[in-house]
Formats: C-alpha cells, sequence, structure tokens
C-alpha cells in the first residue's frame, strides 16, 4: 500500500522537490507518510470520507503552499 506514492516522493526528493503527502485513519503508520516532508490527516478508513473529498485536498495544497498535486492511484 502507498508503493507508488513512496517512489513519487524518491523522485522528487532526488530532484530537490519537497513533498506532501496526505493520509486517512489507515494510513497513519504508512511508509509514504513518514517519507514525506509534510503529511496531513485528511480523514477516516473509507476513502470516500478522506481521499475521494477533493475540497479537503485542495485545502491541504493551499495551506502548505503545494504547486503541483499528483492524483496517486487506486
Amino acid at each position: 500500500r502507498g508503493e507508488i506514492a513512496c517512489r513519487i516522493i524518491q523522485t522528487a526528493h532526488r530532484m530537490g522537490i519537497r513533498c506532501v503527502a496526505v493520509y486517512s485513519e489507515a494510513d497513519a503508520n504508512a511508509r509514504h507518510v513518514a517519507m514525506a516532508d509534510e503529511a496531513f490527516y485528511i480523514g477516516p478508513a473509507p476513502s470516500s470520507e478522506s481521499y475521494l473529498q477533493a475540497d479537503k485536498i485542495i485545502e491541504i495544497a493551499k495551506e502548505s503552499g503545494a504547486q503541483a498535486i499528483h492524483p496517486g492511484y487506486g
């Protein structure tokens, strides 16, 4: 779980790009969360209450100063 996010973070770090991750309750201890420069809790485990909440993701992107969003996979 999160392997694609880990690869994206590794590549971004090699390019000198800082990374922000979002995570649900189920992924709080996931590797991509630890690898990111910043991580934000986005909601409970069901993706309909976390990862699919576009408004929350945009809010976090603005709060963190992110310049791009990778859509993830799954």
